[in-house]
């Protein structure tokens, strides 16, 4: 892995930077997606999850300004996963690529993503961070809590102060508290219901 990595990044030495060098160094680059310890196997020995860190790596191996990822995680374990998410965390945080994600997986979505954008057909239905979205589109914030053996349920757009004021007013006598704020999966569905009674569903989550 270590020889086609440096063989592919000799074709972006031409294009470096004051800003940016370029290509990225192979064994930082190995060690950056988590495969310093498989930089000498064959492609053919690799597990999915490592050659799909070995994509990432061939992908951004001459430092893109701009990177595109595909359902990315596709076919994961959830170990694999994980990491993958950690790796694009670790990209985005260097400050150098912006990352364009296409996903279906919303959980990843909401993970991943600074700023979302639901399409349809096309068209954009709803664009902003995930905590945005889920409060201009799927509403409030559920709280539950239990008071001298009761249970009971609010839903608001101001759960903290809510919780705050609860406290103050009942003190210890509180207890089972919980916050469910909306989250990305609710906007989506929220989203469906309205699709569904104009010209379909909601399709992708980019």
């Amino acid at each position: 892995m270590r020889e086609l990595l440096a063989h592919l990044g000799a074709y972006y030495a031409g294009y470096s930077t004051e800003r940016i060098t370029r290509p990225w160094d192979a064994d930082e680059l190995l060690a950056a997606v988590g495969l310093t310890e498989h930089a000498g196997k064959r492609l053919s020995m690799l597990s999915g999850g490592q050659r799909r860190r070995l994509d990432v790596a061939i992908g951004v191996v001459g430092r893109p300004e701009l990177l595109f990822l595909d359902e990315p995680t596709a076919g994961f374990d959830p170990q694999a996963r994980r990491d993958f998410h950690d790796l694009v965390h670790r990209l985005a945080e260097q400050g150098q690529t912006t990352i364009l994600l296409t996903t279906h997986d919303l959980d990843e979505a909401e993970k991943l993503a600074d700023r979302i954008l639901i399409l349809d057909g096309g068209r954009v239905l709803a664009d902003g961070t995930a905590a945005e979205l889920a409060r201009q589109i799927a509403g409030e914030d559920e709280v539950r809590w239990t008071r001298d053996g009761r249970r009971y349920m609010w839903s608001t757009n101001q759960s903290t102060r809510f919780v705050f004021d609860l406290f103050r007013q009942h003190g210890e006598a509180i207890a089972d508290l919980e916050i469910r704020r909306a989250s990305l999966e609710d906007t989506y569905l929220a989203l469906v219901r309205q699709a569904e009674a104009g010209q379909g569903a909601p399709r992708e989550v980019g």
